[in-house]
């Protein structure tokens, strides 16, 4: 990938409803070099599709965060089965580091919020845990 594609991506990901013109004008390249750099990217597979973030997405969870868990032995499986069936969580994921999972979380009120992060601390193999709550989004995938 050339320094025109990553520019074409990060103007993209800034504004994937921008124009053929907006996006050559911000680029200095012309329509055609947009249209077929956004099709070659998308042919590489390095563009795999465009989305749309609603109101309604950025509004359900109004008290957001990231608990940071570290689990003790070989539960991490049996700590994402439980985690995946909680309404509030949002994401699991595996990591390196200090922290063994890190979990999305959203909820509609803080108390709610506080009533998940006492849930999943209390699970059987949860022996340390930080959380952080989103304050703002200036940038979202989506």
């Amino acid at each position: 990938m050339d320094e025109t594609e990553r520019a074409l991506i990060s103007a993209l990901r800034h504004d994937a409803r921008a124009s053929l013109s907006d996006l050559a004008a911000s680029l200095g390249v012309s329509r055609t070099t947009v249209r077929s750099r956004i099709e070659k990217l998308q042919r590489s597979g390095e563009i795999v599709g465009f989305s749309v973030v609603l109101k309604a997405d950025a509004a359900r969870d109004p008290v957001r965060g990231l608990m940071m868990l570290g689990i003790e032995g070989r539960g991490t499986e049996r700590i994402f089965r439980q985690l995946s069936g909680l309404s509030a969580v949002r994401g699991a994921h595996s990591t390196n580091g200090q922290w063994d999972i890190i979990v999305e979380i959203g909820a509609p009120t803080l108390e709610e919020f506080d009533r998940v992060l006492t849930q999943i601390r209390r699970l059987d193999g949860v022996v340390s845990s930080e959380t952080s709550l989103l304050l703002s989004t200036r940038k979202s995938a989506g």
